[in-house]
């Protein structure tokens, strides 16, 4: 018969004479548990790396990425960014190889005319900036040299330069569709020109075409959990697959939760679109008009700074999130508020910059729009209101785990008449388990309407199963403060 205490190692019939004292240790953590997160970048690397194509590889700091990825890498641009905004949250990294099939988007510089006067014109590749001096009288080809070797000195840079007889070629390191946003402009700062008589023109060349396979990526990673991923390529095959996975993972069965952040360049009309053929609360899109920034490196630097904040409090508003590395588009190219809030509504992430150009994160919502009917569904259309609910499913699922690890399960009748010290669970303890678990969320402001909880939580044992005990949790998660209105009613 079992005794009126139960022990971990220590057996009812020992006789052995002694003092046997075992180490309980499933009681000894209170207050709310940390929820393990890590970034996952994904991107194209160079041959120039160490690390081949498929290795999930922790990184710690931006030089990782050149060792492992290559100088100039997509993946080394992505590290850089994400560990200047977020050093602290563990972060792994996946390359995959160029799309042999794919093609390397091209720009062109064509260089006419004769300067006539000294000076420096300041190229922008990418958000790179590179000096070129410029002689009265210089020829074109010479110009067109000098451009082509100014652009080769800067390794980091995410094209390679040729010039023949006055024109360069610039050639994207990767080939692929987002090589096509690589960003080629001249003298982006008040103060900066070219010198008189010549012209630098700058248009497309070739397109760049085939995105590495994302599907590839998601079986190397198929055994790991990764809470934020970042994925370069936002093409509509890529986004599909890591959707579908993210999907399947975030169900009661798997529970791995992730989320994949991209970015997308464009108009907002384009944006608009782009966004409305998306439905997924595990993606999120920051979209721009024309910033000088590489594509992938706003996707980065974006993710890895709401990862951040969310991994402190998921909750609190992702607004005013600093992107250092984020350049703001000409004042023209820039979105106005009523565009904002129409991509918002289309499911497209918004970042904003203040009077000095200095990008900060507005609002991060998910790509959720409609539910499987195609009703409009703001359900999981906010991050925050995701990851939310992702950490209090976490906190229910611990508090149950740490209160009842191996226990008999009894009906709520034997309270009052069995042995202190019995491993038994009821749903009555099971229900004040998770009561006090909700207790805890609401002092840290995660919850609210803690009544509304006891009174609408139902735990009952299963009619189908005499082993298991099913529940309806209903956590009335708390929100952001987004909105103030007000109307000044003034009196004379």
């Amino acid at each position: 018969m079992p005794d009126n205490i139960t022990f971990l190692g220590i057996p009812t019939n020992w006789s052995v004479p002694g003092q046997y004292i075992e180490i309980d240790h499933t009681k000894a953590v209170r207050g709310l548990p940390g929820m393990a997160r890590r970034i996952l970048l994904i991107g194209q690397r160079l041959s120039t790396g160490t690390v081949a194509a498929g290795m999930l590889t922790r990184v710690t700091r931006k030089e990782d990425g050149v060792a492992f990825f290559g100088r100039g890498s997509m993946l080394a641009q992505m590290i850089a960014a994400a560990t200047k905004v977020n050093p602290y949250t563990e972060m792994w990294a996946l390359a995959l190889d160029d799309l042999e099939a794919g093609g390397a988007a091209t720009k062109i510089i064509t260089v006419t005319g004769s300067p006539t006067e000294a000076g420096t014109a300041y190229l922008y590749v990418g958000g790179r900036r590179v000096a070129v001096g410029i002689t009265a009288g210089q020829s074109v080809s010479a110009i067109a040299t000098a451009i082509a070797a100014a652009v080769t000195d800067d390794a980091d840079m995410p094209v390679t330069a040729a010039a023949v007889e006055g024109v360069v070629t610039l050639t994207a390191r990767h080939k692929g569709v987002e090589g096509n946003d690589i960003d080629v402009r001249w003298n982006y700062y008040d103060g900066e020109r070219s010198p008189k008589g010549v012209t630098m023109a700058i248009t497309a060349g070739a397109t760049g075409s085939g995105n590495p396979d994302v599907l590839t990526a998601i079986a190397a990673m198929s055994t790991g959990a990764y809470y934020s991923i970042v994925m370069p390529w936002a093409d509509t095959a890529n986004m599909t697959a890591m959707e579908s996975e993210l999907q399947s993972r975030w169900g009661g069965m798997d529970m791995r939760a992730g989320h994949v952040f991209t970015f997308k360049a464009g108009t907002a009309a384009g944006l608009s679109t782009y966004g409305s053929n998306r439905n997924s609360p595990h993606s999120t899109v920051f979209g721009l008009n024309k910033s000088p920034t590489l594509p992938w490196v706003i996707a980065a630097q974006a993710a890895a700074g709401v990862e951040f904040r969310g991994g402190n409090d998921p909750a609190v508003p992702f607004r005013g999130i600093e992107l250092p590395d984020v350049m703001a588009p000409a004042e023209a190219d820039r979105f106005t508020a009523t565009e904002r809030n129409l991509i918002l509504h289309d499911g497209i992430s918004t970042i904003v910059f203040d009077e000095s150009g200095k990008a900060m994160v507005e609002q991060v919502v998910t790509t959720y729009q409609t539910n499987s009917f195609g009703l409009d569904d703001r359900s999981l259309l906010k991050l925050n209101t995701k990851w939310t609910v992702d950490y209090m499913r976490f906190v229910f699922r611990s508090a149950v785990a740490r209160d009842y690890p191996a226990h008999k399960l009894a009906g709520d009748d034997v309270l009052g008449r069995i042995a202190p010290g019995q491993r038994i669970a009821t749903p009555r303890l099971i229900a004040n388990t998770l009561i006090a678990a909700a207790a805890q969320l609401e002092y840290v402001g995660l919850l609210e309407d803690l009544a509304g909880f006891k009174a609408n939580l139902k735990v009952l044992r299963s009619e189908a199963d005499e082993c298991r005990v099913n529940a309806v949790l209903p956590p009335n998660v708390v929100n952001q403060f987004d909105v103030f209105a007000a109307a000044v009613q003034f009196i004379l």
